[in-house]
């Protein structure tokens, strides 16, 4: 008989989001490593895949959306929007604005915003082991709730916790609020996560952050994966056509130097203008359409509003290449976006502009997927010889090696997930060694390199 694993998620298809991904990934995928996954979730906006074995609890609501009906305000508009501010200042990178809603959110929604979960998550766990046998727990944040909601059914059964940080809590560097609540949510995370048997997150360089705040933890990197089974082509543009799909985080992640770079080799008569195009799908702020507007590009890049996912996979696949935008902070050298590896998928060719040179850049360079620019210069030059190609064979090759893309796949992520699970319910000789190696969980399998 298989294990089976409890997987406590605020984020599960079809609730939106990349961090759904990476739980559907774990959980159509585990069972091929003798893992039958069961999956506690909050109540979900429309009905999980049959597939799966998806148990739903109650859900108030988030903390902010409680208060604005307190305060009568429609609980799915922003506080800005429904006091009239103006979306040039609600939209502003730091505005003044932002910084008192981020204070007041601070308080409401601490230590997150599905705080009010918490007791039906613990509830519906608590039934669930007293009915079933389950051989471990894994939770996954972010929200945070869902390791306060392990921790209590883990204290209560005394079964080994597995607690997956697809970001880092305190130590993340998007971390939204001020250093008293930092110091305060710093002291909850220790203890929460003190009762954790390992902690897993997406990147090395995260888990020696967090080796540092939790000294004695074993912690293992785990990167996130696309679907082996979302892989496909279509028939591409004819344009020499440049495409982002997703969120900019208010300014962070910065497309202004590509834009400068674009409208200097248009000016040199380097580029056509006639068969660029560059389209933002998901990414309609304010700000982006000054940046535009500043650069005289309003013919050449085109903004669309979010688009369904199927449809964003669409644009992926037709586009000649795919932009990646980081943000350009030394924090950035962990972070792999989700974006990527829905990339990675769509086998075309990406361009990553901004941030360090970090665990993106190696991921790029392994595969061959595309070039990460990291200043002026490499963008310009990157750009032109994309471009040269696009002149050249009326498209831009794709160069992959596809027995290395194979290893950030769902398949590959599920299972190092399991051989952590393994590791975890096991506890026997081996496992002091294991842990404290750089590739805990990261040996190769022959099912990752032949899909």
């Amino acid at each position: 008989m298989g294990r089976r694993v409890l997987m406590i998620t605020y984020y599960f298809p079809p609730r939106p989001g990349s961090a759904s991904l990476r739980l559907r990934g774990l959980a159509k995928y585990l069972p091929e490593y003798g893992w039958e996954p069961v999956i506690l979730t909050a109540a979900l906006p429309g009905e999980p895949e049959d597939r799966f074995k998806v148990v739903q609890t109650p859900y108030p609501g988030d903390a902010t959306a409680c208060w604005k009906r307190r305060l009568g305000l429609a609980p799915d508009k922003g506080f800005q929007e429904q006091l009239g501010i103006p979306r040039a200042l609600r939209e502003g990178r730091a505005s003044f604005t932002s910084r008192v809603v981020s204070l007041a959110k601070a308080i409401i929604a601490y230590p997150d915003d599905q705080k009010g979960w918490y007791s039906f998550a613990v509830s519906a766990g608590h039934d669930l082991l007293k009915r079933e046998r389950f051989d471990a727990l894994l939770s996954s944040s972010g929200p945070a709730t869902c390791h306060l909601i392990a921790r209590e059914v883990k204290r209560r059964h005394e079964i080994p916790w597995v607690a997956d940080l697809r970001d880092l809590w305190t130590q993340n560097h998007y971390y939204p609020y001020g250093p008293v609540r930092r110091l305060f949510e710093r002291r909850l995370e220790v203890k929460t996560l003190s009762a954790a048997d390992v902690l897993v997150t997406v990147s090395e360089p995260l888990a020696q952050k967090l080796r540092l705040l939790h000294r004695g933890k074993p912690v293992a990197a785990i990167p996130n994966g696309y679907d082996p089974d979302e892989v496909a082509l279509a028939p591409l543009t004819k344009e020499f056509t440049i495409t982002y799909t997703g969120q900019l985080y208010q300014g962070k992640r910065d497309p202004a130097l590509l834009f400068c770079i674009i409208a200097e080799l248009i000016s040199e008569g380097r580029l056509d203008r006639r068969v660029i195009r560059v389209r933002f799908y998901g990414a309609t702020e304010y700000w982006l359409e000054k940046e535009v507007k500043r650069f005289g590009l309003e013919d050449v890049v085109s903004l669309h509003p979010q688009v369904p996912r199927n449809i964003a996979l669409e644009k992926q696949r037709e586009s000649q290449v795919l932009l990646l935008l980081n943000w350009d902070d030394p924090g950035e050298i962990g972070v792999y976006t989700g974006k990527v590896f829905e990339y990675l998928a769509a086998r075309r060719p990406i361009l990553a502009v901004g941030g360090p040179r970090g665990v993106v850049t190696e991921l790029l360079e392994e595969t061959g997927a595309g070039i990460h620019a990291l200043g002026y210069d490499q963008l310009k030059h990157a750009l032109m010889e994309l471009y040269e190609q696009f002149r050249t064979h009326g498209y831009v090759p794709y160069r992959g090696r596809e027995e290395r893309i194979a290893k950030y796949s769902h398949r590959a992520m599920a299972r190092r997930f399991a051989d952590v699970l393994n590791f975890v319910v096991a506890k026997g000789e081996g496992w002091q060694e294991c842990h404290q190696t750089k590739d805990f969980g990261l040996s190769t399998d022959r099912r990752e390199t032949n899909e």
